[in-house]
Parts: structure tokens; sequence; C-alpha cells
């Protein structure tokens, strides 16, 4: 937390000048690492809190609410970017089809690896997962594949119509499923109880004896500072991959790491003590989450900004986002997952990262 607010306090008064002296690459590097640190350490508090909340609530409040905290911090940081007017148009894209990839191959297939060398196959609630695939399906096709197939612009991007449309929906239906996962079924999204589950509390929660109210509070005031130094830690992405050549692919990664490292861990435990419900409100939820919430906030800002956002993948990316949902909805479309599966999504994941450098 001291690391944190001397960070913030620093760049604040007169840090950001430092940013003037990003073409020395060992100066630029330093600055890198002191953001991305110390804003990851930042979301582990949120986690922690969420974690606490989730205790209070039950599920599925307690995942929903790390999910949109954590997906806040995505928003946060491509916002920055679009607004210093020299972002790439295809941040956003890159940084959703980062997201969906770590999530539902990297993070997906690690937890059902691990679940599944552990207690050999593992029970999930199939009527949440299935409403998870369900959504998110459409959502990231209308997102990161319909745009390149449009003709109203020359681009893989969407008309100032098209774009308020599909924001306007997407937004939508991200809130009836929202509707559907916390009041109307609430317990399609929670884990059945097996007999060696009975008496044991979900993974990963401290028992807090502070108030709800408390660790909201406390939540909030951690998301603070990672979304007040976004604009620093995107500006030196930025430069990074400007100046230095690396591919574009990468920042969208630096950021997806950064929103999803503490719930990728968060997954990964619960799996491991057989909550595989919980991985699966978390990790989908995360995917569904940056559909539903990113494009409807950058197409929102592309449009007041007059700026254009190049949603639509190239022909790789688009094959590899259809297998991906097509191994989701075979994955989820049972009641018991296993080792196979994950390792079916993890090699996705290495073909994902190959094809970054070797397009």
């Amino acid at each position: 937390m001291i690391a944190t607010a001397t960070t913030l306090v620093a760049f604040q008064f007169g840090g950001d000048d430092w940013l003037t002296g990003l073409s020395d690459p060992l100066f630029a590097g330093i600055i890198f690492v002191w953001l991305f640190g110390v804003m990851l350490w930042a979301s582990f508090g949120v986690v922690r809190h969420a974690d606490a909340l989730a205790d209070l609530l039950g599920e599925p409040y307690g995942t929903l609410i790390l999910t949109i905290a954590v997906i806040s911090i995505e928003i946060a940081l491509i916002s920055a970017v679009m607004l210093t007017g020299e972002a790439a148009p295809t941040l956003a894209r890159d940084t959703m089809f980062a997201i969906l990839m770590i999530v539902l191959n990297g993070l997906v297939g690690a937890a059902l690896l691990v679940g599944g060398l552990r207690h050999r196959e593992q029970e999930y609630n199939l009527q949440g997962a299935r409403a998870f695939v369900a959504v998110l399906m459409p959502l990231a096709v209308f997102a990161l594949v319909l745009p390149k197939f449009t003709v109203s612009t020359s681009e893989a991007t969407f008309s100032a119509p098209q774009a308020l449309f599909f924001g306007v929906i997407t937004l939508l239906l991200y809130g009836v499923f929202l509707a559907i996962q916390t009041v109307r079924h609430r317990g399609f999204f929670q884990q059945p109880l097996t007999e060696n589950l009975i008496g044991h509390g979900e993974p990963g929660h401290a028992h807090p004896s502070r108030s709800a109210y408390y660790h909201f509070i406390l939540l909030l005031l951690a998301l603070l500072p990672i979304i007040l130094l976004s604009k620093r830690l995107a500006s030196v992405v930025d430069f990074g991959t400007v100046r230095f050549g690396v591919p574009a692919e990468l920042g969208g990664v630096v950021i997806a790491l950064l929103v999803l490292t503490p719930e990728g861990l968060a997954a990964l435990a619960s799996a491991r003590a057989n909550y595989l419900q919980r991985s699966v409100n978390l990790l989908l939820g995360s995917g569904l989450a940056t559909i539903g919430l990113t494009v409807p906030a950058v197409l929102a800002i592309g449009l007041l900004i007059n700026q254009p956002v190049t949603l639509g993948l190239d022909d790789t990316g688009t094959v590899m986002l259809v297998l991906t949902l097509v191994m989701s909805a075979m994955t989820f479309g049972g009641v018991r997952t296993n080792l196979l599966q994950g390792a079916v999504h993890l090699v996705l994941f290495f073909a994902y990262v190959l094809l970054i450098f070797s397009p």
C-alpha cells in the first residue's frame, strides 16, 4: 500500500516529466517494470477485498464483483491510450483478443489440467457454463469478426450507426446475463455439492470479520491508483511498441496480463481445491465481461473523439478465435472435465503465442 501511494504521489507531482526520457531503452524498461509491478501489487489488493466480499455475499456475487473490478482496469488502460491521441487503433482489439486467448485457452487449460491431475474428473454446473458460452459466442463474433466483413468502411471498423447499434445491444445482452446470474437463476452459477465438498469452505476466502461496506470501500480505494496510473503505463507500452519495433499485439498482452494475473491465480487455486465452478465463474466471466463492457466503452469513446476503432481480426486471428469458441462449447458441454480437455486448450494457447512472434 505504501509503495502504491508513493508511486501515485510521485507521478501526480512531477513524475510525468520522466516519461519524456523514454528514448533510453534502459530507462524506459525501469519505468515499465516499476509501474507494472506497482499496479499488479495493487490489483492483488483488489482481489483480496473482492474475495472477502465473496465470502460475505456468496456466489455468484463474489466472483462477479471481482470480474467487474478487474475489467474496469482494462477499460481504464485502453481508454487512457485512446484519449492521449497517440493510440494505435488496434489496441482495444488486441487487448480483448489477448484476454480471450489467455482466459479461454491458457487459464482454462491450466485449471482443467491442474484439477484433472489432482482429482481425475471435476464437476461444475452445466447450466451456468452453457449460459456463459451462449452469450460469449455471438458477442465475440460481433466484436472481433464481423467488422472485417462489413462494407460500410474500408477498414475492419464499424460505421457510426453500426458502432452505436452493436455497442448498445452488447451492453443490453450483458445486462440480461447479469440479471440471470444474480437474480433469476442464481443457482446455475453455484458449485454442485458432492460428498468430498460438503462441510468445506471455498478456497481463497479469509472469512472476514469486517462488514461488506468496509471491503467495498477498500476495493474502490485499491482500484483508484491503478486507474490513475493507467495512462502512464499505457504511454510506456504505446511508446515501446512503436520505438522498439515489437509486435503491436504485445501491447494487448501486457494489459491482459496485468488484468488477469490475480484473477487467474484465484481460479487455479479453486480448481486445485476441486471448486471448478468458481474457476468457471471467474474465467468465463472475465471473457464475457471483456466483450460485454469493453466493446461499448471503446466504441463510445471512438464516437466521442471521432477516432475509428479497428476491431476486426485478421484471418489468422479469426481462425484462432472461432476454434477457441468451438472448443469452449465442447469442453463445457458436459458435466465433467478431465486433463485431456485442459491439454487441448493449452495447445491452442501455445499456438496463439507462437503466432504473435511468427504470424
